[in-house]
């Protein structure tokens, strides 16, 4: 199944995407609420696919599945090529930072080039949407804590994530955490580590790589996160990027205004922005 949030007539929702159209879950509250209660909810969302009213696609605003998740957390140094071309080591420990809620951005809106900060990089993720509330979660119960999976980018100002040792503030101006289109739910994922992921700029392929590449699998780092903290329904973790990230290039090649950046995963959809000027 396919969740979405969506915007219509100034109404925000949850809905079921079939096809080129989606239809609302009559659920109340939000997609947070809709995974918390969701083996109470099922049946009846799967009912308001077959009576509810559709409207297409193109007639709503999808707005990032999740609107405010608890956590965001994401992996640094996940894959070998993008570790090799950041001239680092393979990490022995994971190597992780958070992005703030107000970095959540809509699949399709425009991401921002602040003021302050004009070294822009993209970076292509699978996002793991967690489903269920956990502590110390081994990695063979990793995949029962998973309610599924999005398209997500990374989006990140490579001065400020580089000037101190901690990176959280460069990965987390706002509207540099675009994912969707929707969440696919795991069910429908026969196995997370086996889909290909490519990110475009202005149509040309910047990074083209598959997840069976991780370093950390999507099991070892719940395990390793849940050992710090609970996690909790709507919490996302990016899971790493591949290799060719602009900042890795030579020359250098930052995004500007103008410039769309698209990013697809294999079973999950395409998400994709135009880079505007903070006005």
């Amino acid at each position: 199944m396919k969740l979405a949030t969506f915007e219509r007539d100034g109404v925000c929702q949850t809905g079921i995407v079939v096809g080129d159209s989606i239809t609302a879950t009559g659920m109340p509250g939000s997609m947070i609420d809709l995974i918390a209660g969701w083996q109470s909810y099922r049946r009846r969302v799967e009912s308001a696919v077959a009576n509810g009213e559709r409207y297409l696609l193109s007639d709503v605003h999808l707005l990032a599945p999740v609107q405010r998740p608890g956590k965001i957390f994401a992996i640094g140094l996940n894959y070998a090529d993008h570790i090799a071309e950041s001239k680092m080591e393979t990490p022995k420990h994971q190597v992780w930072f958070t992005k703030a809620a107000t970095s959540v951005n809509a699949p399709f809106d425009p991401v921002l080039i602040a003021k302050a900060g004009q070294f822009v990089d993209y970076e292509v993720e699978l996002v793991a949407v967690i489903g269920k509330r956990g502590r110390n979660i081994t990695k063979a119960d990793g995949p029962s804590h998973v309610f599924g999976y999005c398209v997500g980018n990374d989006v990140t100002e490579r001065f400020w994530q580089h000037r101190t040792p901690q990176w959280s503030l460069g990965k987390s101006f706002d509207t540099h955490a675009p994912l969707g289109p929707w969440i696919t739910t795991a069910d429908e994922v026969a196995d997370p580590h086996a889909l290909g992921l490519r990110c475009f700029v202005n149509s040309e392929k910047r990074q083209d790589s598959n997840t069976k590449n991780l370093v950390f699998s999507i099991w070892d780092q719940i395990e390793h996160l849940s050992q710090a903290m609970t996690l909790e329904p709507g919490d996302l973790i990016f899971t790493g990027t591949p290799g060719g990230v602009g900042a890795a290039m030579d020359p250098r090649q930052f995004l500007k205004p103008g410039d769309i950046v698209r990013c697809e995963i294999d079973q999950l959809g395409v998400i994709e922005a135009e880079m505007v000027a903070e006005a």
